[in-house]
């Protein structure tokens, strides 16, 4: 996938706006407090947290409560779709401990280095591991939350989904496919779709080192056929089969490798 992407102006012409665009932070924030240099502003498509790294099983929330040791065997069960096995082996590693006090108390920890990195503008919306109702508690001026909700850009409008349906995975914000297609059908036409999760396509939603089918929209996808955006930007899927395609008239862009490459992606016009 390239890095940036132009359209509008023609070549050699001066640029009138930049964007970077990250999803998928997963607490990189030394790159994070980097990713808006040189940018108009910045976009954030959500999963700042970082509860367990299924590349590097020393990082996160969980190794840090459990050890890497746990960390494994927990990475281990759910890869092979032993969904029943990692609840039960999580409520062992649980038992007598205060779950929500311990996350919330680490979620806090990270989510002020994290929002203390973002730039001037930012203009952010959740993923599915992101505790929503913490925001407000982080987001500093300068920092815009949005989610079933639009906002101008350089002249373009952007709409923003946050969060992820459901799944056996349970993370901290999934919601319902009825609340998710609401939120996309109150955005209208948009210049850029900004979700968390991608539309339901094979080749998008497909995580070629999970070795899985992530959950992508339907809503999502029928909003691309039918209101045409420029681009739709997404993350979640971190190795998907096919990082950008075109349905239509629009460009579908996976930019959900930020935690590992530390790279937004740009948009300019």
């Amino acid at each position: 996938m390239r890095g940036s992407e132009a359209d509008g102006p023609a070549p050699g012409a001066q640029r009138s706006t930049r964007i970077h665009v990250v999803s998928d932070v997963h607490g990189n924030t030394e790159a994070l407090a980097r990713a808006g240099d040189g940018a108009d502003a910045l976009v954030c498509l959500g999963d700042l947290v970082l509860f367990l790294d299924y590349a590097d099983h020393s990082r996160g929330i969980f190794p840090d409560l459990f050890g890497e040791a746990n960390a494994d065997r927990i990475v281990a069960l759910r890869t092979a779709r032993r969904y029943d096995e990692a609840r039960a082996f999580g409520r062992e590693l649980w038992a007598g401990r205060d779950r929500n006090a311990e996350i919330l108390s680490a979620v806090r920890r990270q989510y002020a280095e994290l929002f203390a990195a973002f730039p001037t503008p930012t203009y952010a919306t959740y993923g599915n591991v992101d505790v929503p109702h913490l925001w407000p508690e982080y987001a500093r001026p300068g920092t815009t939350v949005l989610d079933g909700e639009r906002v101008e850009i350089g002249g373009r409008v952007f709409g923003f989904v946050g969060g992820g349906l459901r799944t056996p995975m349970n993370t901290p914000y999934e919601i319902s496919d009825e609340e998710y297609a609401a939120k996309v059908e109150a955005l209208g036409p948009v210049d850029v779709l900004c979700s968390h999760i991608p539309p339901e396509v094979p080749e998008l939603t497909y995580d070629t080192v999970a070795r899985r089918f992530e959950r992508g929209s339907r809503a999502l996808l029928e909003a691309i056929r039918t209101t045409r955006p420029r681009y739709a930007l997404f993350g979640h899927v971190h190795q998907p089969l096919v990082r950008r395609m075109r349905i239509g008239a629009t460009e579908c862009v996976n930019v959900g490798h930020f935690a590992s490459t530390g790279t937004p992606w740009a948009l300019t016009w």
